[in-house]
């Protein structure tokens, strides 16, 4: 389509075009991303502003490399956003304050639409008009036994309903919390997502799900709605919070949220069979690259996708990353080249992870040299190694309580600031919660103000160190951890590369933590 005719028509200079669809989930298929349409930019997250003399691209330190690689520079301008930086910020700085600023109203939160405007005057598009020929595929819900979920969906309801009055209703949005309410999921209409599309109202003495076939009815039901509707701003989009009118109430915190955030004892146990799984299907890509010559990217990652299989997963949690040597600088490289073929020396980072019969996904990040490394990548690999150890037995050596994934995070970057990196940067995040999505709030570790927020029983996260220089390669090392009984355990117990390792640069502390995980 024609953005700048669109715009014209509208009489508008400046437009938002997202990433997301009307659920604003964080990894949609490149068919529904509108943003991709527009920039050519295939990254899971980013939003693009249309503006007179060029489209702006914002994204984080994941993407810098590959957001440059990807767009067309005579039409896109490429906006980096840096550690601490915020993407609204960064935004508006673009926009001149005379100027209106047209927004997809189903694709954005009310949250941020009310930071925007604040500063800007907006114009509502309830229509994009990239979803034009968009096709909806035909979702197969199922439900995930209690075995695996450790409470029903009537008791997980029961427990929200028990606070509620008979005139309150709560209106639940992100596909996320609808599908751990409910104990459904989809495993085969969209790829990495066990997600089901739907949106559902919890009532004092009923609940409606609302699924995707079902979702024309969902206006008409809450035009007829006569209780007070709590909602997350941060989770409903701009469209559907309109549509409640006076009834809306903002919630402070949505007991959805924190009930899925910590898993119980149940859970807890599926994933650790699921990891156990994860696990050999990445032994097993090993033994793959160590035994086997002129293999490419594209032949582990195919090769990666049956082993996993071959473990029982009902399908990828995300489309795995196969990196070697300078595109592992990528920290989220998403090509898998036929034509990227490892030869000795070669560097290779496998991100990768699964959805098992109890349909919360696994995550886990290893790193793999063919034949002998050379000197700067087992210090590279050592140092992040070290950096991993560190975050991991944090809890032990800082007894001070409640700890936050924003102190970790912020420990793990003047760790690396205080050692010679050798020009490699670490520009993401420590880590993220894992759920029913793999990547899940709370929990965070992070630079953000969000991840300042204590960690609690039950929660499930990654740790993820990693150094990347352009040109050169990348390392990160991740495993998915719970948070018990005022310490970090690990899900994952994959070993590490002992010809990747220099010991004579780990001190006596960390050696001795390196024992809990196999080395080989």
């Amino acid at each position: 389509m024609d953005i700048r005719e669109f715009l014209k028509k509208n009489d508008i200079n400046y437009l938002l075009v997202n990433s997301t669809n009307e659920f604003l989930v964080e990894y949609n298929t490149l068919e529904q991303n509108s943003r991709y349409k527009l920039t050519g930019f295939s990254g899971s997250a980013g939003e693009a502003l249309v503006a007179p003399e060029t489209i702006y691209l914002f994204v984080d330190g994941r993407y810098h490399i590959q957001a440059d690689q990807e767009v067309d520079h005579s039409k896109v301008t490429v906006v980096k956003l840096q550690t601490g930086q915020q993407y609204i910020d960064e935004l508006l700085k673009k926009i001149p304050e005379n100027e209106t600023l047209g927004v997809f109203s189903k694709k954005n939160s009310q949250s941020k639409i009310e930071k925007l405007a604040q500063f800007r005057k907006l114009k509502f598009f309830d229509n994009d008009p990239f979803d034009i020929g968009v096709q909806i595929h035909q979702e197969k819900n199922v439900e995930i036994p209690i075995e695996y979920t450790g409470k029903s969906a009537q008791q997980k309801i029961a427990e929200i309903t028990n606070n509620m009055s008979a005139d309150e209703a709560l209106y639940i949005t992100d596909l996320d919390g609808v599908s751990y309410l409910f104990n459904m999921r989809d495993f085969v209409s969209q790829p990495y997502s066990a997600k089901i599309k739907a949106k559902a109202i919890i009532m004092k003495d009923s609940s409606v799900l609302f699924t995707q076939d079902k979702l024309p009815q969902l206006e008409e039901f809450l035009k007829h709605l006569h209780h007070k509707v709590y909602t997350d701003k941060n989770t409903i989009n701009a469209y559907d919070y309109n549509l409640l009118k006076g009834k809306a109430v903002d919630l402070k915190s949505s007991p959805v949220k924190q009930m899925k955030a910590q898993k119980n004892e149940a859970e807890i146990n599926h994933l650790k069979s699921a990891f156990k799984r994860t696990d050999n299907a990445v032994r097993a890509i090993r033994e793959f690259i160590e035994n086997n010559d002129n293999i490419s990217e594209y032949d582990i990652s195919q090769r990666l996708e049956q082993e996993f299989k071959n473990q029982g997963a009902i399908g990828l949690s995300f489309a795995s990353i196969v990196a070697k040597d300078e595109n592992a600088a990528l920290a989220h490289y998403s090509k898998c080249s036929k034509n990227e073929i490892l030869k000795d020396g070669s560097l290779v980072l496998i991100d990768c992870g699964a959805y098992f019969e109890g349909g919360l996904a696994t995550d886990i990040t290893r790193v793999f040299v063919k034949g002998q490394p050379n000197e700067l990548q087992k210090k590279i690999y050592t140092l992040v190694l070290r950096a991993f150890l560190n975050a991991y037995n944090y809890c032990k050596v800082h007894t001070r309580r409640p700890v936050t994934g924003f102190e970790i995070d912020n420990f793990i970057r003047e760790f690396f600031a205080a050692n010679d990196t050798e020009g490699f940067v670490f520009n993401h995040g420590l880590g993220h919660g894992i759920g029913v999505n793999v990547h899940e709030y709370p929990p965070n570790l992070s630079a953000n103000d969000f991840a300042k927020v204590p960690l609690l029983q039950g929660e499930c996260f990654s740790i993820e160190p990693g150094l990347y220089k352009q040109g050169a390669f990348g390392v990160r090392l991740e495993n998915s951890c719970y948070y018990s009984d005022g310490g970090i355990h690990s899900f994952v117990k994959m070993n590490y590369e002992k010809k990747l390792i220099n010991f004579n640069s780990l001190t006596e502390q960390e050696k001795e933590w390196l024992k809990e995980f196999e080395v080989k």
